[in-house]
């Protein structure tokens, strides 16, 4: 993870160009608590509004959010709101050049939120038509910033700009001077794509462009996605694909070798609201290249990014401090399937007990293999805590069960026996120990209390010794019919 680390530490100096269709968005808030009289719909009571970028702006917003050096083009209308656009723009911090075009209406979507529900969104927009004239104006735009850019982003919300003539001069024109040019697409028709660096569609887009439908829940649908990537690939000219499946995460494709895909799960949040995820996505996959990352370095981040920002409520951000967060939260959660807080080396061990003594603790100890817990060892672990403050769990280590059982055993390593008995209530930590016995252990935490079933004292070297200094050796009552050898044998026999 530190080199993802250190990606993100980069950001602020990567330029990133950005083209695409710029919009509007407002969120109109109130609350909802009757029906109207005069049609089967709900009045809502208007409490405030807030305005932001949409569309490619969002894109803009996350891409500033995030540090980098970015500059974006677009076309808005000669209107108020063309104009509050370029505000909110200078307000991000990047280097804004928008064209104006008379007669044009610069994009407007208006969400109505009760609570946290979408009741409606309302669309002001018109078809934007790219003339000769304009698309010079564009391009000169475009030739300005290209060659100071690392990497171009086109955010195409099929508003207008983005017409075969116009992306394929883009298109053609970043490929000349050497740019990566990275696409969110729109539309079914990807010939204008055509020579691309990279292609983002979701599951719809994927489907709509290529007519295969992937059902990611279901086995074998990566095949179904190189046979619709294929045709793209072989179609359209396009270098890369990267589609987008909602809850299932991203699959990245090569053309140069599709059989190398790479599938990255979700990052698994509580999900608010999934306007603008798409932009979110888009702006740190194209941040994350631009400073050098590989492409699955680049996916596990734009993933990270966009689980973050569907936690959020409304067309929102992500800074690269959140990403920095999230990752060092993806690498503890990831890492405690291996090691818990209460899994404990034995140095580790007897620093823990001589703590818990000083505060007056009655500390406890029982130990075993515990191969294939069952109802028996969990009836000894409740009557061992009930003997104590505090249970300590002595486990033996994979290497003392084949000395002491043979090379069959154990059935599961020592990683997955500890973390699921740490896992239980009613043990506070687990200490591995790689002994034939566990006197040595019980020798350095000199627990108060030492319990175990089916051992009398003549026969419990342990139990002896913990009475030598004073403590209690408690002899469990055994729960009949319960072993890990007969669960073992059964299972053979079956």
């Amino acid at each position: 993870m530190n080199r993802l680390h250190a990606l993100i530490d980069k950001f602020p100096q990567v330029r990133i160009l950005c083209v695409g269709d710029v919009m509007l968005d407002k969120f109109l808030y109130g609350s909802v608590s009757r029906i109207s009289p005069e049609a089967p719909v709900p009045i809502m009571k208007m409490a405030r509004e807030t305005q932001m970028l949409g569309g490619a702006g969002n894109v803009v917003s996350n891409l500033c959010a995030l540090g980098c050096r970015t500059s974006f083009i677009s076309v808005v209308g000669n209107d108020e709101t063309g104009r509050r656009v370029c505000e909110f723009l200078k307000e991000t911090g990047c280097s804004p050049a928008l064209v104006e075009c008379d007669g044009y209406e610069t994009t407007v979507k208006i969400r109505f939120v009760a609570g946290r529900h979408h009741l409606l969104r309302a669309d002001q927009e018109q078809q934007l038509v790219v003339n000769d004239e304009l698309m010079v104006r564009l391009l000169v735009e475009i030739d300005a910033r290209l060659e100071e850019s690392d990497i171009v982003l086109l955010s195409d919300y099929g508003k207008g700009l983005f017409d075969d003539r116009t992306t394929q001069a883009i298109i053609q024109r970043c490929r000349a001077a050497g740019k990566t040019v990275v696409i969110d697409p729109k539309g079914v028709d990807y010939s204008r794509y055509s020579g691309a660096t990279l292609v983002k569609p979701n599951l719809k887009e994927f489907h709509e462009a290529t007519g295969v439908a992937l059902t990611p829940s279901e086995p074998g649908w990566e095949k179904e996605a190189l046979r619709g990537a294929q045709y793209l690939f072989d179609t359209y000219g396009i270098e890369n694909l990267l589609v987008t499946l909602s809850e299932y995460g991203m699959i990245f494709i090569p053309s140069a070798n599709p059989e190398n895909y790479v599938c990255i799960p979700t990052e698994a949040r509580e999900v608010f609201d999934v306007s603008g995820a798409g932009d979110t996505s888009l702006a740190t996959l194209g941040a994350a290249l631009g400073a050098g990352a590989v492409p699955h370095d680049a996916l596990v981040i734009s993933n990270v990014a966009a689980g973050i920002v569907v936690g959020k409520f409304g067309t929102a951000c992500v800074t690269g401090a959140e990403l920095q967060e999230a990752l060092h939260e993806k690498v503890r959660k990831e890492s405690s399937w291996y090691r818990r807080d209460n899994i404990l080396t034995v140095v580790q061990a007897e620093a823990v007990v001589a703590k818990l003594k000083k505060e007056g603790k009655v500390i406890g100890f029982t130990n075993g293999c515990f191969d294939l817990v069952h109802l028996g060892h969990l009836h000894s672990f409740i009557k061992a805590r009930e003997e104590c403050d505090v249970l300590i769990v002595g486990l033996n280590t994979d290497a003392s069960i084949k000395r002491l059982k043979g090379d069959e055993r154990p059935i599961n390593n020592e990683e997955m026996r500890s973390l699921l008995l740490a896992s239980m209530d009613f043990i506070d930590y687990v200490v591995l120990f790689d002994d034939d016995t566990a006197l040595p252990l019980i020798e350095k935490l000199r627990p108060d209390v030492i319990a175990k079933e089916g051992y009398p004292l003549d026969k419990w070297p342990e139990g002896r010794y913990v009475i030598s200094y004073g403590g209690r050796a408690v002899e469990l009552p055994r729960l009949e019919g319960f072993s890990s050898t007969n669960i073992i044998n059964r299972m053979k026999n079956c």
